[in-house]
């Protein structure tokens, strides 16, 4: 069978940067920070009070104040990103949704739902809860309501595969196009689970930085690191086969050529030794998209400032790409939004896909002391303008779950 090319065409997010993809790149590129103090819920009692929250977000841009009453914040964080993408991409959706296909991510759902629900259950009686409590509240919710909203009747699922989810579903929905499955697909991550119980679990896990200063807080590769910084938001983009793309004349970023996943089946949250599966996963991906490892210049890494990850991912990339790892560009844009979680995929394939387009490499902020575990080029402090035809974007989730892309500069 014949692989078809595959393309993006559309691209859409809503993350701690901003509310489109024109403002969260033009913050990305200026190395802005997105992390500030947890407004959502009271943080008294908590160690950790810093997240990256989107702001200003209003959901009746996207649906009605009473069908907005029915979502949960994951998936009107989704629903926003995914009209942008598609409003991006120029579809004429009353033509083509029949064949379109959606795999959007969520690692935790609408986990604040189940917390508020919860409560009124308690007070109320269990059976007093919200009718809209279940659908709410599942993480499959936000691929369906994308579907329901813009009319998209191809395969429509959800990987929940925690850190790793938007990387999967961009990836799956790749081979979904490059295999002849639809010609078409919306794909990505969402989430929102800036909650007491949402902070509190990682917080019990050490998981989370307790630091005060929003400069001080998400630390990727820094000797400083001390736990992420929990992110919300969403990262949709379409894909779509390249001939379809041309034919209507659509504008294309870039090109997406390679696909690995794997699972380290060590630990259900610490990576394996030395990056083991990390390892596998990348060269996976760049012999699915028949890359070559001095070929890549430029790595939005997972990256999520906790010792282990840091430290292990770089010792993967040494692993895979000899002396060439210290000619690439790694870079962590949780540094400027925190971790997503589910939506992490998406939002850094949206900026994975653009640093392509523009030939630019965002910074890694915050990066004040080196880490003799963490020896590669991350861009400190301030992005770069460079010459890249091939970057990857990585995502390594608890359970093992790990992905990674692999993106080409489109050059028509």
């Amino acid at each position: 069978m014949d692989r078809r090319r595959v393309v993006i065409t559309g691209l859409g997010t809503v993350n701690p940067l901003g509310n489109t993809t024109a403002e969260s790149w033009a913050a990305a590129r200026a190395g802005v920070c997105g992390i500030g103090p947890i407004t959502q819920f009271d943080t008294t009692d908590f160690k950790c009070k810093l997240a990256g929250e989107v702001k200003d977000f209003d959901p009746e841009t996207v649906v009605d104040k009473k069908e907005a009453r029915k979502m949960a914040r994951f998936t009107l964080l989704a629903l926003g990103a995914a009209a942008e993408a598609l409003k991006d991409s120029g579809l004429d959706l009353e033509m083509e949704g029949e064949g379109i296909g959606v795999i959007v991510s969520s690692g935790i759902g609408g986990l604040p739902t189940i917390e508020e629900q919860h409560s009124r259950g308690l007070e109320k009686g269990m059976e007093k809860v919200s009718p809209y409590f279940v659908p709410m509240s599942i993480a499959n919710m936000a691929a369906a309501q994308i579907a329901i909203r813009f009319g998209l009747k191809g395969m429509c699922t959800c990987p929940v595969t925690a850190c790793a989810g938007g990387t999967n579903a961009v990836g799956d929905a790749f081979h979904r196009i490059r295999d002849g499955y639809e010609k078409i697909m919306v794909c990505g991550g969402a989430e929102s689970c800036i909650s007491p119980l949402g902070i509190g679990g990682f917080t019990s896990m050490k998981a989370l930085s307790t630091a005060a200063d929003p400069d001080a807080a998400s630390l990727p590769f820094d000797a400083r690191r001390g736990g992420f910084v929990m992110g919300e938001g969403s990262g949709i983009l379409v894909l779509e086969d390249l001939e379809h793309a041309q034919e209507r004349g659509a504008k294309i970023y870039a090109e997406v050529v390679g696909y690995g996943a794997n699972c380290d089946a060590y630990h259900f949250t610490a990576p394996a030794p030395g990056g083991a599966g990390a390892i596998g996963c990348m060269k996976q991906a760049l012999a699915d998209g028949g890359a070559k490892p001095e070929e890549v210049d430029h790595i939005n890494a997972h990256g999520t400032g906790t010792h282990m990850n840091d430290s292990c991912e770089t010792a993967a990339i040494h692993a895979v790409f000899g002396e060439h790892a210290k000619k690439i560009a790694v870079v962590s844009t949780k540094s400027m939004t925190g971790h997503l979680l589910g939506g992490a995929g998406g939002v850094e394939a949206v900026f994975t896909a653009l640093a392509l387009r523009d030939s630019f490499a965002p910074p890694t902020i915050h990066y004040e002391q080196p880490d003799p575990e963490c020896d590669l080029d991350y861009v400190p402090n301030v992005g770069r303008e460079m010459e890249m035809r091939y970057a990857l974007s990585n995502s390594l989730g608890f359970g093992g779950h790990n992905a990674c892309l692999v993106f080409r500069k489109w050059e028509g």
